[in-house]
């Protein structure tokens, strides 16, 4: 979100503001803290692409010059962090579904879990995970290889400067993945990168980041957790519905599960079938709840990981 402060902000004096672009970052990275890593993020990101676009356009003047030239539109860093707040806040609460009724007894908190949309969010999010596990996992070890193998000639050093900036671009994917699934604060903007400074310098850059590599982790953990995550959520939906729906098509006829030729639920006494039907009822909101927690979880993965913290 490119946030700007209102217009006719009160003036204050010359020496009160930051003489240069990384005094100004610097000052609002220190008056956003405490705030969310992935909203610093992307107030930084703004704030430089913002202040770099005014020095393009006035050529003529320095740093210090169009700071205070902008204070009064865009705003002094305090004041744009606060604006970053409270626009996070309203965006925020937009954003997030009604919470349900707060339940006060046991039996409601277990079963008020179906009444959450993230549950189901996450839920999808763990069958997906597969997928993307496999591409990214698969994505990591090709270009690796392909660039690393490349090396010893000289086409090898820009095939792993694309691929390291292909990966830099798919955490930014995965980022919106997550926010939206699992409801975790990413980044919508990538870290910037000054164009008017050399490509050499660019370049070091983003090998030194540490945030290219926690991001490789990322991905290659992403194929180990998404089996489990997708093993987990399969065999706890099929199981439980099982449970629930066998004995029903039982009473009507329909619906075997043969074991070595054996059907298991024609030795069942009808009895047993309500005691089966509650049972899977039990595993099937087990599972949701696993989905919420592995939607935390991951969550809190993927923030540190994907995001730079620093």
């Amino acid at each position: 979100m490119n946030t700007t402060a209102a217009t006719g902000s009160f003036a204050r004096p010359d020496s009160a503001l930051p003489q240069s672009i990384p005094d100004y970052l610097d000052r609002l990275r220190a008056a956003l803290a405490g705030a969310d890593k992935a909203l610093i993020q992307d107030a930084l990101y703004d704030a430089e692409e913002y202040l770099r676009s005014e020095m393009a356009e006035n050529p003529g003047q320095s740093e210090a010059e169009v700071i205070a030239a902008v204070a009064g539109s865009y705003g002094a860093p305090d004041e744009v962090a606060e604006i970053y707040r409270d626009t996070e806040v309203k965006v925020q609460t937009a954003l997030r579904p009604p919470a349900p009724r707060p339940r006060q007894s046991l039996l409601g908190r277990f079963f008020g879990v179906a009444a959450e949309p993230r549950t189901y969010a996450a839920l999808f999010y763990m069958l997906f995970s597969l997928a993307t596990g496999i591409f990214y996992f698969t994505w990591v070890n090709v270009g690796l290889s392909v660039s690393l193998g490349m090396l010893i000639l000289i086409i090898g050093v820009p095939l792993l400067i694309l691929f390291l900036g292909s990966v830099r671009i798919l955490s930014l994917v995965e980022g919106r993945l997550v926010e939206v699934m699992l409801g975790e604060r990413m980044p919508r903007r990538p870290l910037y990168q000054n164009r008017e400074r050399p490509i050499l310098e660019r370049i070091k850059d983003m090998f030194a980041d540490p945030r290219t590599w926690s991001t490789l982790i990322y991905m290659l953990l992403m194929l180990p957790l998404g089996i489990v995550y997708f093993t987990v959520a399969v065999t706890g939906l099929s199981v439980s519905l099982s449970l629930i729906f066998f004995p029903l098509l039982r009473l009507v006829g329909l619906g075997t599960v043969q074991f070595d030729g054996y059907d298991v639920f024609m030795a069942w006494e009808p009895w047993s079938w309500p005691v089966a039907m509650l049972i899977g009822v039990v595993l099937l909101f087990a599972t949701l709840h696993i989905a919420r927690f592995v939607g935390k979880f991951h969550g809190q993965i993927a923030k540190h990981l994907l995001v730079r913290l620093g």
